[in-house]
């Protein structure tokens, strides 16, 4: 079978997802726009270069309706003969974007792609699909559907995680960040966002927050214990699941939960034809994808069978991974993980994660990747894993190694 390779990967900074953000004036067509000219430019790449655009967003109403992919391209610089494709699996739509285009060209079926993706939470509020999973009563009651916060929560009371343990992950999270742009890790793959004046308004990540301590998060209220325990009751709901859980132990806040935020991210994935063909060196092979179904209603703990099942596929073993990226969606994701495969807390989101610069869903998948893959140059390392959870009881995994 032929090899995919990795040739670039890029991210735009990532602002508050509010209406007050450096982003929001931007649409999620013109921010998707510039990830696509950023790639071309910096690879030379003219005419029919690449055979699709596989695109990942979330919330696909509005001006991220339609076929978002398509109207990215043709905002673009691209060649209009380059189609798009946009795909939604929640939070891991941009890494399946990315494992989408690689398992093509590894099946022959073209020589590269371009992948990525794209959400502008302060322009397409989350959950303003009204999507079925949370609002048909039939489908909610027979999965016993709770909010991801309350998920998360469930994790935590599951698996024996504090909030004391969550703090000082996100207080780490937070560390990580700060260090990495002080050092400018993150340097190769950061595109700046302009306005369309051609101004830059933003040229790093805008929501990190210098200086959390323990002390700061022990005063934020738990955001999701009103809603469990009171209207409308999700913890009932839980409780009636897992009948032997004596209560859900809220300790997921605002601070220890990732970011809500805008972003972009963007990857050339081809063939070793296509790198000669156009003179780039590849940076990386696609060694594996893997995805799976989970409970629906603890939903978040995908990243766990999903790591069993891509290395299993692929005959390695957990030890063969010198670096993770998994998905801080909320701190217990990342401490189950970490528990459950007895994995050294250095080298998991060496960078910091979601819970510093904030998760654009559609994009976050195919940030990580980027980030693993400049961490594994930066750090002489060869072998990283890439992992997200997923609303309504899914996971997600990619290998990379270096090349």
């Amino acid at each position: 079978m032929t090899e995919a390779f990795i040739y670039d990967a890029i991210r735009s900074p990532r602002g508050k997802g509010r209406p007050d953000g450096a982003l929001h004036e931007v649409t999620s067509v013109s921010l998707s726009a510039q990830m696509l000219n950023a790639i071309q430019s910096r690879n030379g790449l003219t005419g029919h270069a690449v055979e699709d655009v596989i695109w990942g967003n979330v919330t696909q109403v509005g001006e991220q309706g339609g076929c978002l992919a398509r109207s990215a391209v043709l905002a673009s610089n691209l060649d209009e003969r380059i189609p798009g494709l946009a795909i939604n699996r929640f939070c891991a739509s941009g890494i399946e974007a990315v494992n989408l285009a690689a398992n093509q060209v590894k099946g022959g079926a073209g020589a590269a792609y371009i992948a990525g993706g794209v959400e502008m939470m302060s322009r397409v509020p989350m959950g303003s699909d009204g999507a079925a999973i949370a609002v048909d009563p039939q489908l909610a009651m027979k999965t016993n559907f709770v909010p991801q916060g309350i998920s998360a929560d469930i994790i935590a009371t599951e698996y024996g995680f504090t909030r004391e343990m969550a703090d000082a992950l996100a207080v780490e999270s937070q560390r990580r960040a700060v260090a990495a742009w002080a050092e400018n890790r993150f340097a190769k793959s950061i595109v700046p966002v302009t306005d369309r004046n051609g101004l830059t308004i933003l040229d790093r990540d805008e929501y990190i927050r210098p200086g959390t301590d323990m002390a700061a998060l022990a005063g934020l209220k738990p955001a999701f214990k009103d809603m469990g325990e009171t209207m409308p009751g999700f913890d009932k709901v839980a409780l009636m699941k897992y009948p032997h859980l004596e209560r859900i132990n809220h300790i997921h806040h605002a601070g220890n939960s990732s970011g809500i935020v805008d972003g972009s991210a963007a990857m050339l994935i081809g063939n070793a034809d296509f790198g000669k063909a156009h003179g780039l060196t590849p940076r990386a092979r696609i060694r594996a994808t893997a995805k799976i179904g989970t409970d629906p209603t603890i939903m978040l703990t995908g990243p766990v069978p999903v790591t069993e099942k891509i290395l299993a596929d692929s005959g390695m073993k957990i030890s063969d991974i010198d670096l993770f990226e998994v998905n801080e969606a909320f701190a217990s994701v990342v401490l189950r993980f970490q528990q459950a495969f007895d994995v050294d807390p250095a080298r998991v989101n060496v960078n910091g994660g979601s819970i510093a610069m904030g998760h654009p869903l559609g994009a976050t998948g195919c940030i990580i990747i980027g980030t693993l893959l400049d961490e594994l140059e930066r750090s002489g390392k060869s072998t990283g894993l890439a992992t997200l959870c997923i609303a309504s009881g899914m996971g997600v995994a990619t290998i990379i190694e270096r090349v």
